[in-house]
């Protein structure tokens, strides 16, 4: 009985130290692989990244990570037009099948998931502002984008009739959509602007617009996206998702 107390000892022991290794084990995989993707992406401020699942070591002994979790906050991503970027806020991704070299240099997820916010005075900047002519004395320009509402964009148009010399500032409700790796906004309906017949088309080039969000960390690529209370969400997926090197 006393050597089988002194088993159940030891073994208490052996566990509690193995469960200490496991955690110090991945505390510090956890900062070799944020540094490394903070470096590889040019971010501002340490990414956190959290590696899931228990025991780590195992993991670790065969190569590969069963769920690894990363959040970005503040990244800067590119627009397609030279020289510009827009903000995308709490980027969570969720990386599945994490393989990496020993020294944690390189690291590439199976597949990924994750999700994001772009603000409406973010998107705001990439839509029409300056005054542009729909009809004849008759111009246009979007002043603002809002919660519409059941997953709409409300979107505020002003427009100004230099005859009258009238400026009017109406509201339309838009749907939003990922379009060709583009995040879409198309107005439900038209605004009317004075009394003046305008043409859809004019129209449309103001209130209808896309904005690209490329070169998301590791190669993800917009999947959906929503409108929200503070702006629009974005869900995005990869495979072959490049964390590092």
């Amino acid at each position: 009985m006393r050597a089988l107390r002194i088993l159940l000892i030891l073994v208490v022991i052996l566990g509690g130290l193995f469960v200490i290794a496991d955690r110090v084990a991945v505390h510090f995989a956890e900062g070799k692989a944020a540094d490394k993707l903070k470096a590889t992406e040019n971010l501002a401020s340490t990414p956190d990244v959290d590696i899931k699942g228990f025991p780590f070591l195992t993991q670790l002994a065969g190569g590969s990570l069963d769920d690894v979790e990363v959040g970005i906050d503040g990244y800067r991503a590119a627009t397609g037009k030279a020289g510009t970027t827009i903000r995308v806020d709490d980027l969570k991704a969720h990386m599945k099948g994490v393989k990496f070299s020993g020294d944690y240099s390189s690291a590439i997820a199976d597949a990924a998931t994750g999700t994001a916010t772009v603000s409406y005075a973010e998107l705001l900047k990439t839509a029409k502002s300056e005054p542009t002519e729909v009809a004849p004395g008759v111009t246009a320009r979007i002043v603002g984008l809002s919660d519409g509402g059941n997953g709409k964009i409300k979107v505020a148009v002003e427009g100004t009739v230099a005859s009258l010399g009238l400026t009017q500032t109406v509201s339309v409700l838009s749907s939003v959509a990922v379009v060709n790796d583009r995040v879409e906004v198309h107005a439900d309906s038209l605004p009317k602007l004075g009394p003046a017949a305008l043409a859809e088309s004019r129209v449309r080039e103001i209130t209808d617009f896309q904005q690209a969000i490329d070169q998301l960390p590791g190669g993800i690529k917009l999947d959906k996206v929503q409108a929200a209370p503070d702006g629009v969400k974005i869900s995005v997926k990869g495979s072959d998702v490049r964390l590092a090197g």
